[in-house]
């Protein structure tokens, strides 16, 4: 499994039973950026990763745990 596919497996984990509607809104990005970034179709900032780390109380370790 490579980096980006860990990665969407691991937010879409984390993330629970949020929507991707609320979560995106909570995150300051469209719901279309997060469906990319949950499928493995996009890259992301640096930023945003700590804007999701921030939103999912979790260490940025935690996002890419195979």
């Amino acid at each position: 499994m490579d980096l980006p596919e860990t990665l969407a497996r691991n937010i879409r984990s984390l993330r629970g039973d949020k929507t991707q509607e609320a979560f995106s809104r909570k995150l300051g990005i469209s719901q279309a950026t997060l469906a990319r970034l949950e499928s493995g179709a996009q890259n992301t900032t640096i930023k945003t990763l700590q804007q999701i780390c921030k939103s999912l109380r979790c260490e940025i370790g935690e996002l890419f745990k195979k």
